[in-house]
């Protein structure tokens, strides 16, 4: 009896540790501080007279986080997946979002090779997720290189809440993506809602992705925004200089198209066009200067150079034109230029500096769409609650990043 119990201990304590031994849980993360200086700088919305700040800026090159990135084999090809991911603040070590460990991702599903892959959680749209492989913004500092306000959603500003994604396996170079996130709201199915598609294709050393997205977040009888399926505290996304005076809009939706081609091993030019509109619903045709559709397009390019292992240059360019309506005859523009320099000091450590300069011209919408203002510049999305009081804001910044 008592070898009989002796073997069903060991059977037991052996099972754990053949299920464990086949799965695998990565803690990964880094933390990136820089010191910047900005040539103006003023609250958003606000018509006071900006300033130049001078500055410890966190996450300039890539934003600090954590996260905790899960496997297990269930054989077959079949794997169960997890993310849990959390950005913070490294000159303070405030979070960045209130009550949300892991307000950055949260998902889990399942993959297989030829079947593809399906996750349920808080994660990037499938618009991004098939845009972004030929897009250089992120590569080379989106905190400056960004679009002004990442009008487009190229960098990685929008994640949704309750979101089921399916990719599909890579089939000759092509490869589909789609997302919809519920809003979990009684009796409204759009109202809280979003959706999201696209497709990427592969060939040689090109490649290019087309996607496409919708939020439809607004409570059409307040003008308040319902964020049920994305952020995580009231307000609207994507809010900066450029959107200020759209706020409250009946949905925002996007196209974009990506491109890159790499000429050698250590050069390499991607390109980028977006067409952005935020529509207009009923309370904001009735209380405000929003009545008719806003519509923003942009054009830009990027160059990146490696000449060594350590060292990676890029520059790029972008041109934002938005449409004269509501009143606006002069639809705003925002050209902007920025280049970056990085020195690998090691696989997971390394230097980095960079600059960029944004001209705005031309009319848009006041905060609440009261008044027509002239456009006021607002570099990348790092400046999107402090964007300049006039046409120019220049920004340099240098730091150092470690990953783990």
């Amino acid at each position: 009896m008592k070898e009989c119990l002796k073997t069903i201990g060991c059977v037991a304590t052996l099972l754990p540790i053949s299920v464990y031994a086949q799965s695998s849980v990565t803690l990964y993360g880094l933390v990136d501080n820089g010191i910047a200086y900005t040539s103006n700088q003023t609250t958003l919305g606000s018509t006071s007279n900006g300033k130049h700040n001078f500055m410890m800026t966190p996450a300039v090159w890539d934003g600090s986080k954590f996260g905790l990135l899960g496997k297990e084999d269930l054989s077959g090809g079949t794997y169960a997946i997890f993310n849990l991911m959390s950005r913070f603040n490294s000159a303070n070590g405030s979070a960045q979002y209130a009550n949300a460990m892991f307000g950055q991702q949260a998902y889990v599903g399942l993959t297989n090779a030829a079947l593809g892959t399906l996750t349920l959680g808080r994660q990037l749209t499938s618009y991004f997720q098939m845009l972004s492989p030929f897009s250089l913004i992120t590569s080379y500092s989106a905190f400056y290189g960004a679009h002004p306000g990442d009008i487009d959603n190229l960098d990685t500003d929008y994640k949704t809440n309750n979101t089921v994604l399916y990719t599909t396996p890579e089939i000759h170079g092509l490869t589909a993506s789609a997302s919809y996130a519920f809003s979990g709201i009684p009796g409204g199915v759009n109202t809280g809602s979003s959706w999201s598609a696209g497709l990427q294709y592969k060939f040689g050393g090109f490649g290019v992705g087309a996607g496409f997205e919708r939020f439809n977040n607004a409570n059409s009888n307040s003008g308040a925004w319902n964020t049920a399926s994305t952020a995580l505290a009231a307000g609207e996304q994507g809010v900066s200089a450029v959107t200020n005076g759209y706020q409250g809009a009946a949905a925002q939706q996007r196209f974009a198209i990506t491109g890159k081609y790499t000429f050698a091993p250590n050069l390499n030019v991607s390109f980028a066009y977006s067409n952005v509109q935020y529509i207009p619903g009923p309370y904001s045709e009735q209380r405000t200067l929003f009545k008719s559709k806003g519509v923003w397009n942009t054009f830009g390019a990027v160059v990146n150079y490696l000449p060594t292992p350590a060292w990676n240059f890029a520059a790029g360019y972008s041109f934002t034109r938005a449409s004269a309506a509501n009143g606006i005859l002069h639809g705003a523009q925002y050209q902007q230029i920025a280049a970056s320099v990085y020195y690998a000091l090691s696989k997971t450590t390394g230097l980095y500096e960079m600059q960029a300069f944004q001209r705005a011209s031309g009319q848009t919408l006041g905060t609440k769409a009261s008044s027509i203002i002239s456009a006021t510049a607002t570099i990348g999305d790092g400046f999107n609650g402090a964007p300049s009081a006039g046409r120019n804001q220049f920004a340099i910044g240098a730091g150092v990043i470690h990953r783990f």
